[in-house]
């Protein structure tokens, strides 16, 4: 499928690399921003421009109103971005209700690995080694009796089930401020991916991120992109 025109459903210099990204290959683009962000950057490199009602995150995360912008100013396709609603499968379906593509994996990939949780059930199905954790979102409550119940000296992380970039994790070496921190986490999770459901693992302080990104076009040609370290982080976000 060739694609004439792209609206980037994200803000700031995530849009405008994929912005420069489809220049380079002649597609148009579309720009989505709350009056509150008009002044982003993003806003004035976009071929056209739609203003979202609301204000702040949560307007990048109304689902309805961002494929609404898409079919008003007849784009074929959108791209996330990451964040916001990039491993939302319920926008994959609707893009797809509305017949726009949607430059990403499919609905039921995004169900699988958005979901943190299932997809820690799918590694232990094919006898791949998990870290010690909860098999369901946890409350506080459950959460502090998982942390007591690790042997003395070991941590927990409290992590968002849907979502990824680090946003909704926090480590917890005590139970110093516990309450506040789970809510600061949860809290972030929903501002970030319209879900604020948490769920805990045992803490390993010194290991290593090595992640292998996957590409594929749709039509069944997939590559990999070999592995990447990702350990030299600042607050959760990967720097190398």
């Amino acid at each position: 499928m060739a694609l004439t025109k792209l609206l980037v459903a994200n803000r700031g210099e995530i849009a405008i690399r994929i912005m420069r990204a489809a220049a380079d290959l002649g597609i148009s683009t579309v720009a989505v921003y709350p009056q509150d962000d008009a002044e982003s950057l993003h806003a004035y490199k976009a071929d056209e421009t739609v203003v979202l009602p609301g204000s702040g995150a949560r307007a990048y995360l109304d689902i309805q109103q961002v494929v609404d912008a898409a079919k008003e100013t007849g784009c074929d396709a959108v791209h996330p971005g990451y964040g916001f609603l990039a491993e939302n499968a319920e926008f994959a379906r609707a893009l797809d209700k509305a017949g726009i593509a949607f430059v990403g994996p499919t609905a039921a990939t995004l169900d699988l690995f958005g979901d943190k949780i299932r997809a820690r059930e799918l590694a232990t199905e094919h006898d791949v080694p998990v870290l010690p954790g909860t098999t369901a979102s946890v409350t506080a409550n459950e959460a502090r009796e998982f942390f007591e119940s690790l042997d003395p000296g070991d941590a927990m992380i409290l992590k968002a089930v849907a979502g990824g970039g680090g946003r909704g994790t926090r480590a917890v070496l005590n139970l110093d401020d516990f309450d506040e921190t789970f809510e600061q986490c949860s809290g972030e999770a929903l501002a970030s991916f319209g879900n604020g459901d948490l769920y805990v693992e045992q803490f390993l302080p010194r290991a290593r991120h090595i992640e292998v990104q996957v590409l594929g076009d749709g039509s069944g040609e997939i590559v990999h992109l070999w592995e990447r370290e990702c350990s030299i982080q600042r607050r959760f976000q990967k720097i190398v």
